[in-house]
């Protein structure tokens, strides 16, 4: 199994209490709800509950919904982003809100290491209600204070509104943007965690009753044999792979993210090996394990852990984040096969391959040209596997930028059809 940098000794910690995210594409909000949680809702809420001006709102979420707000930047205390109005200079949008104080976060932590669920949830990158309950994290109506450098003295603005309504969909994706409003960054947050639930468990350990008398397991195997004695039946294999241990964070050693990643990817492969006496990662190459490994990370998005996560795997195996990527779509399509049509092109015996341009033509996509197993236009491109599948490809046009789009299929037409969402 390939392991990530971090795990070969320390690696310098950014501070994340600064993100950035890219601009959100267009997108119609379903049912007129921007937000698809419960939390993303009630900061959506927080605003339009004190809103002066439902026009002015309604102006907002079509704004929003259109691609008005660019790049957003999220501080503690603060979201900001330049919108785009009438005019051809962009607004710059701000959302202000107050911070958790120090009690604030002693009560969130208390509460989220006390249930070792909880924990589990945040990593899920869900968040129970009951630490909004103790904690006071989302915004009450009033708590959201919008600006903007436009003329327009509502409250708020359509540019704050659209901003707002953006913020949500941010909220959606990953809540520990919510926590970084509130003061706290997503690694100091789960550092903090990390440390207070291996104390708890170390406590545990400490108050339980002392351990009791041991025997060495070859004298009582040795007794046995002597006395003719049968050995007692195998244990019962468990449902499900068990958990890793805490790793506390410490400077000096291994990165407790990657270790817990390990330590669960170890723990999944011991669990199939007992269950059906095969490893299922074995006949792996480093290269594949590490694609195996990053696809495999819950909730691969542009969050911290990510980036971490592609970055050192990435660099154990000479290679770019941009490549381990890439790579990832490819496993993600279609497992070993697909990421094996990523990276080799092949010579097709005589059969589907040429029946497939005939086809394709006769489903009005004339523009496909041959080389080796691939099938190109200025965009678009199907691969055709070993194992008899089609896959299909995008690029910019004028670009040889090939990703992994759509799910494969034995049609090329079925693998255009669902790669060009028809």
């Amino acid at each position: 199994m390939t392991t990530p940098r971090g795990a070969r000794g320390a690696v310098p910690r950014h501070d994340d209490r600064r993100r950035s995210f890219p601009q959100v594409a267009p997108r119609e909000a379903p049912d007129g709800r921007f937000a698809a949680t419960w939390w993303g809702n009630a900061w959506v809420e927080a605003l339009e509950d004190t809103a002066l001006d439902p026009a002015r709102l309604a102006r907002g979420k079509a704004y929003a919904g259109r691609g008005h707000v660019d790049a957003i930047t999220v501080t503690p205390g603060r979201v900001v982003a330049y919108v785009h109005g009438s005019r051809p200079r962009p607004y710059r949008t701000e959302i202000r809100m107050r911070t958790l104080g120090d009690d604030g976060w002693e009560r969130f932590l208390d509460e989220a290491t006390a249930r070792p669920d909880h924990i589990a949830a945040l990593l899920d990158k869900d968040v129970p209600h009951a630490l909004e309950a103790v904690t006071g994290l989302l915004p009450a109506p009033g708590d959201l204070v919008p600006d903007c450098s436009c003329p327009d003295d509502g409250y708020p603005c359509k540019h704050a509104a659209a901003l707002c309504y953006q913020a949500a969909r941010l909220l959606d994706e990953d809540p520990f943007v919510l926590f970084l409003m509130r003061g706290r960054g997503e690694q100091e947050l789960l550092a903090e965690l990390t440390r207070r639930n291996a104390a708890l468990s170390a406590a545990e350990t400490t108050a339980a009753a002392p351990p009791m008398p041991t025997v060495p397991a070859r004298a009582v195997f040795d007794a046995g044999e002597r006395a003719g004695l049968p050995l007692p039946p195998p244990l019962p294999v468990p449902d499900r792979p068990g958990r890793p241990a805490v790793f506390p964070p410490d400077p000096d050693a291994p990165d407790p993210l990657a270790l817990d990643l390990l330590a669960s990817e170890a723990a999944v492969r011991a669990h199939a090996f007992l269950t059906t006496g095969h490893d299922p990662v074995a006949a792996l190459t480093p290269w594949q394990d590490a694609v195996r490994l990053a696809a495999a990370h819950p909730g691969s998005g542009l969050t911290a852990s990510t980036r971490a996560l592609y970055r050192d795997l990435a660099y154990a195996l000479d290679r770019t984040p941009t490549d381990l990527a890439r790579a990832v779509a490819a496993w993600r399509q279609g497992g070993a096969a697909g990421l094996a049509v990523l990276e080799e092109p092949w010579d097709p015996p005589a059969g589907p391959f040429d029946r497939a341009r005939p086809a394709l033509i006769a489903a009005d996509f004339p523009a496909f040209r041959p080389w080796r197993n691939r099938l190109s236009t200025e965009s678009l491109q199907l691969r055709l596997g070993r194992d008899g599948l089609w896959y299909g490809y995008e690029s910019d046009a004028g670009r040889e930028d090939w990703w992994p789009r759509g799910a494969p299929d034995h049609d090329p037409v079925g693998a255009l059809t669902d790669l060009l969402g028809r």
